[in-house]
């Protein structure tokens, strides 16, 4: 989910009746989300088809043959979305119940944008093995993993070992979903200032799971240069006390070398791309290169307020529906599993990603403009867009099993 976010707390105190007069706490009231059967059972018949005698057969059959439960079972068509609570929102680590209405949410969305069937699951447990083995034991259910709101580091160990043992989609979207809309986004944003993406110079604040992500999927769409910071500054080869995801982005990172803080090595950079719950002045801002672009997608408080950042930036988004230009991942992941679901996917591809991107920054068109550079979830071209671009590039890819 979009980093940052925070909201009020709640009285413990508070009842079941006074919580209903907000009308969050009256939509999420039994939850939001229910699951539904594809078949009637109206007669004795209906009952020996659905259940015994007549599903014994089926049974035997996917038992000799194992390929068949992706006909005669949901398991090919659902996802599942799982969490361990420890980085929820921008409220940090509250714990698997805590996080069941983000998780119900996401499962709700997938629905809603692309007809994808997801079902919420909230793990009681935060070692990496357990979270592997755990989920590893799950997937004969489903037809794909989302991962969702596990804190980084563990995030990659935990996507990167599902990736290694499992045959289906494996998603992290805090990640990739996050990255393939940002790319999206700065195609088009790269396009309003008569730029390719092999002319910025990029600086990203923040080096947790998103802003990782973000950063791997421009090195693969060929940024021209890009740098990122954590809370200790600049990250570069040869810093002190990395981990082993920071060592890794040093080696292929800032070429320029910086080794200071975020707004000195903004000085004329052509982008800033906020993943961090940070703040950057007005002044850095006005330090940039001429025609600069802005994605300050902290959520609810921005890096830099857009308003500001509008002063100085030829282009500027956020994480927020209320400005212009939201970076907003309900745009990518149900295309994306849609997508794979589809041609049945064993995995997601780096060219996959890449693809949703280009797709979603199609969907703007000729009609591109400053403060249209990616479309609104609501546009119904999107997820067809999505959907078609993925399945097309994972036969590509070669990962497409029908």
């Amino acid at each position: 989910m979009t980093p940052g976010v925070a909201v009020a707390a709640t009285p413990a105190s508070a009842s079941v009746d006074s919580l209903d007069q907000d009308p969050a706490f009256a939509l999420h009231r039994g939850g939001k989300i229910e699951i539904r059967s594809t078949v009637q059972v109206r007669d004795a018949d209906d009952l020996s088809l659905a259940y015994t005698p007549g599903v014994a057969r089926v049974c035997s059959a996917i038992a000799d043959n194992p390929a068949l439960a992706d006909d005669y079972t949901w398991a090919s068509r659902v996802i599942a979305v799982v969490s361990d609570g420890t980085a929820v929102l921008g409220l940090g680590d509250i714990g698997p119940a805590a996080a069941m209405p983000v998780m119900e949410g996401k499962a709700l969305l997938f629905k809603e944008f692309a007809n994808v069937d997801a079902v919420p699951i909230c793990l009681d447990c935060t070692d990496v093995d357990a979270l592997v083995e755990t989920v590893v034991r799950l997937a004969p259910s489903f037809g794909g993993i989302n991962l969702e709101d596990i804190s980084a580091p563990r995030c990659f160990e935990v996507e990167e070992r599902l990736r290694g043992l499992l045959d289906i989609p494996v998603f992290h979207d805090d990640q990739h979903g996050t990255a393939i809309v940002a790319l999206a986004a700065l195609q088009n944003a790269a396009r309003v200032t008569g730029r390719s993406l092999g002319d910025l110079r990029a600086v990203v604040a923040g080096a947790g799971a998103s802003g990782v992500a973000v950063t791997r999927i421009l090195l693969e769409a060929g940024i021209g240069d890009i740098a990122v910071a954590d809370s200790k500054g600049m990250i570069y080869d040869g810093r002190d006390g990395l981990n082993p995801v920071k060592q890794a982005l040093a080696r292929d990172t800032n070429r320029a070398g910086h080794t200071g803080s975020t707004e000195e090595a903004l000085v004329g950079a052509d982008l800033f791309l906020g993943l961090s719950g940070s703040t950057v002045s007005e002044e850095a801002i006005a330090a940039m290169a001429p025609d600069s672009i802005v994605f300050a997608l902290s959520n609810p408080t921005p890096e830099v307020h857009p308003d500001v950042a509008a002063k100085h930036a030829a282009v500027v988004a956020t994480g927020r529906s209320d400005f212009p230009n939201q970076i907003n991942n309900v745009l990518a992941f149900p295309g994306v599993f849609r997508g794979a679901l589809d041609v049945r996917a064993s995995t997601i591809t780096e060219n996959m990603k890449v693809a949703a991107a280009a797709a979603l920054a199609g969907v703007v068109g000729d009609d591109v403009s400053p403060t249209y550079i990616i479309p609104s979830p609501f546009d119904e071209r999107v997820a067809p867009a999505v959907i078609a671009a993925v399945a097309a590039q994972a036969v590509a890819d070669g990962v497409a099993r029908v």
